[in-house]
């Protein structure tokens, strides 16, 4: 177990990770230990080589507080950012969210039961290879689509096993591993490290091969009951006959996800719709990226098929609204390098649907992140989770 003074030292340093470089006297409120008690840890973490001064804050008045940051290449996190079809590692230096290294591999999730074992040797030679020494790694997190249970370590709809994801990759890998949802995580960087920071009721929307959902309610990741809050892409909108992956019909995802776009441009293509797009890559990732590219550059079908999504997805929020009344509302994720495109139609949407007195106040914007979402996503559990296990190896990988 942790001594009492190691897990304070543990808060400082997951506090410097989400506030990049704070005061003495930010931090001793925000770990709830008085001023002199967190100067003399901070001291110590100084002297061990984890935090550097970082020199004075502007004066208000009185004597300048000292700032301090943690100092860089000595806190790093593996991340991985799973989707149905391709898998995104880095690693990610946590001193200011720098990601020093990424790869990306495919990795089908559907009918694969060797993707748990692909999944650990392709992560054991990912780090080999990074020149990052393990002792510096303070953890790895995951994100992936479906039902998540994290506690059990469990992921319901891919990946299924009766043995903990976490454990087995624990054993292979030898990293503290967290797991989490995809579009909880990429609400999570949001909340912590972007455009939610500071806000208390926010609805991170993942714009992606499915329309995800992550809640921040009253300044706290929302689960729901069973950890499965955010199904947002199975609200069935539509009376459209088209099957979703889920079983079911006339889901938002029928309609609005990056799948659906570029399956409409194929077929738009494919009847003569004058396009700069004269064929799509077959790589539905460099595919979708086509797609963006050309509406950025202005192609007026790119832009059309995007705005009627964008539409689509707009709908969807407005009924959250309703039910939520959030004060703000992110567009995230792969199909979020979009940008300002997304805005106009999302925003009309919003407007036709939904009661003014309620959506008057839900600010609309979009992520800076944009595919780096999910990574920083995972760093972010990492960091969440750091003062709340403390296992000895935790321990000698950090404070030593």
């Amino acid at each position: 177990m942790l001594s009492k003074t190691d897990l304070y030292k543990q808060r400082i340093l997951k506090e410097l990770c989400f506030g990049n470089a704070l005061s003495g006297t930010e931090i001793s409120s925000r770990i709830d230990k008085s001023m002199p008690v967190t100067v003399r840890l901070l001291g110590e973490l100084v002297n061990e080589g984890l935090v550097e001064e970082k020199g004075y804050a502007p004066s208000s008045g009185g004597r300048r507080p000292q700032i301090y940051a943690l100092k860089p290449g000595k806190m790093y996190v593996v991340s991985v950012a799973m989707d149905q079809l391709v898998t995104r590692m880095a690693v990610i230096d946590m001193q200011n969210c720098d990601i020093i290294c990424t790869e990306k591999i495919g990795l089908p999730l559907a009918k694969n039961p060797d993707v748990l074992e692909t999944l650990a040797n392709q992560l054991n030679r990912f780090i080999d290879n990074s020149t990052i020494a393990r002792d510096k790694i303070i953890g790895m997190g995951i994100g992936m689509p479906g039902f998540v249970d994290v506690s059990k370590g469990i992921n319901y709809s891919f990946l299924e096993t009766q043995t903990s994801i976490v454990d087995f990759l624990e054993k292979r890998v030898g990293i503290p591993v967290h797991i989490d949802n995809d579009s909880s995580l990429i609400a999570l960087a949001e909340f912590r490290l972007g455009a939610a920071r500071g806000r208390n009721d926010v609805m991170v929307i993942n714009i992606n091969w499915g329309i995800g959902l992550g809640l921040v309610l009253n300044g706290v990741l929302f689960r729901g009951c069973t950890g499965f809050a955010g199904e947002f892409s199975h609200i069935p909108l539509f009376v459209n006959n088209k099957l979703c992956a889920c079983g079911k019909s006339g889901c938002l995802e029928t309609e609005a996800s990056m799948l659906v776009v570029i399956e409409k441009a194929v077929e738009g293509l494919k009847k003569g719709r004058v396009s700069t797009m004269e064929a799509l890559p077959e790589d539905i990732e460099e595919a979708c990226h086509a797609i963006i590219n050309a509406a950025i550059q202005g192609d007026t079908f790119a832009v059309e098929l995007l705005s009627e999504a964008g539409y689509n997805i707009g709908k969807g929020i407005a009924i959250l609204i309703h039910v939520l009344n959030p004060e703000l509302i992110v567009l995230s994720g792969r199909g979020a390098s979009a940008g300002k495109l997304w805005l106009a139609p999302v925003q009309q949407a919003i407007n036709h649907y939904c009661i003014p007195r309620l959506a008057s106040k839900s600010e609309l914007t979009v992520s800076a992140f944009h595919q780096r979402a999910e990574l920083i996503g995972a760093a972010a559990l990492v960091i969440e989770n750091f003062d709340r296990q403390p296992v000895k190896n935790k321990v000698d990988r950090v404070l030593v």
